[in-house]
């Protein structure tokens, strides 16, 4: 589980702009972007290139 402390910290690469933790905790979102950054090993990775592109945040 990420921190509450590390998500404040924690901006968006692309557009440095607000994340928030996803409802299943597996990703960080990027809500503007529609970016979804993984957490492994509790540990976001906060890489564009490594970031999922979806068309709708709101699931997640």
């Amino acid at each position: 589980m990420i921190k509450k402390e590390l998500l404040d910290v924690l901006a968006c690469p692309k557009c440095k702009g607000a994340v928030r933790v996803s409802k299943n905790e597996e990703y960080i979102v990027c809500d503007s972007c529609r970016l979804l950054y993984e957490i492994r090993e509790d540990i976001p990775v906060m890489l564009m290139d490594e970031a999922k592109q979806v068309e709708d945040t709101s699931g997640y």
